[in-house]
């Protein structure tokens, strides 16, 4: 079943005085089914994040039809937006997006805060998630006070706490150091071998080749697909190098 059907998207940006106009994307089609875990790839400027703007319904498109969780999101009113947002989709940043001033807890709590629940079941939720993600002994500390990774751990706590249909994860190993990085990867796939969809937005070959499946942006649309298949994640790596070399001297289409 898809949890996410992208078809037909377009998004064409406008300059201030309407002079010239810039196409970041044109005729994007895939869907991503529930339980998958999916990255998405291409240079700068290929319309990564022009995509992931709209999958988080921070941005609507020129045409096209984007359905999350059997919601079309363009059809949704600018009030509900952000309710939805909050209900379906989790979100994992590069800089780990934590307010310094609440706790490791706080901040983990924060979009159930939001959504009015009580202190009892936000607990509740917390503790199997604390446990797993291997932080359930920092959570009175403050982000200052711990490692990147251990921040890192505590955006995917807050991004899992409220059962989100969809994982949205952007560069999330950009500012880890490499052994942070290896722990995060392997903690994404175990949350997918739980069930739950991950799509994420990365340059890091070695991210993507803990992915099922790669999505290669290059001038704003698709232009090639990868399945890991029977593949180890080195040879996905190889895979994935292999494509991102075509896509940067202008190769056709695989």
């Amino acid at each position: 079943m898809s949890i996410l059907e992208v078809s037909g998207l377009k998004k064409i940006y406008t300059t201030r005085f309407g002079s010239n106009k810039v196409e970041a994307l044109r005729n994007v089609t895939f869907s991503v089914e529930e339980g998958e875990y999916v990255s998405i790839m291409g240079e700068s400027g290929s319309g990564k994040t022009t995509l992931l703007n709209i999958l988080a319904a921070l941005d609507k498109p020129t045409a096209g039809s984007v359905k999350l969780c059997q919601m079309e999101l363009t059809l949704i009113k600018e009030a509900a937006v952000a309710a939805f947002r909050r209900d379906n989709l989790g979100f994992v940043f590069q800089d780990f997006n934590l307010l310094d001033t609440f706790t490791l807890e706080d901040n983990i709590y924060l979009p159930l805060v939001l959504a009015g629940k009580s202190y009892d079941e936000m607990h509740k939720r917390l503790l199997p998630i604390a446990k797993q993600l291997g932080i359930d002994d920092l959570l009175k500390k403050y982000p200052y006070e711990v490692s990147g990774g251990q921040k890192q751990r505590a955006a995917v706590a807050r991004a899992l706490i409220t059962n989100p249909g969809v994982i949205l994860a952007d560069e999330p190993t950009g500012a880890l150091d490499s052994r942070s990085t290896d722990e995060l990867l392997q903690l994404f796939s175990e949350i997918n071998k739980n069930g739950q969809t991950i799509l994420m937005v990365t340059h890091s070959v070695k991210a993507a080749s803990h992915a099922n499946r790669i999505l290669f942006i290059r001038d704003g649309e698709v232009f090639h697909q990868i399945y890991r298949g029977g593949s180890t994640n080195e040879q996905l790596y190889q895979k994935i190098s292999d494509t991102l070399t075509l896509l940067a001297t202008g190769g056709d289409r695989q």
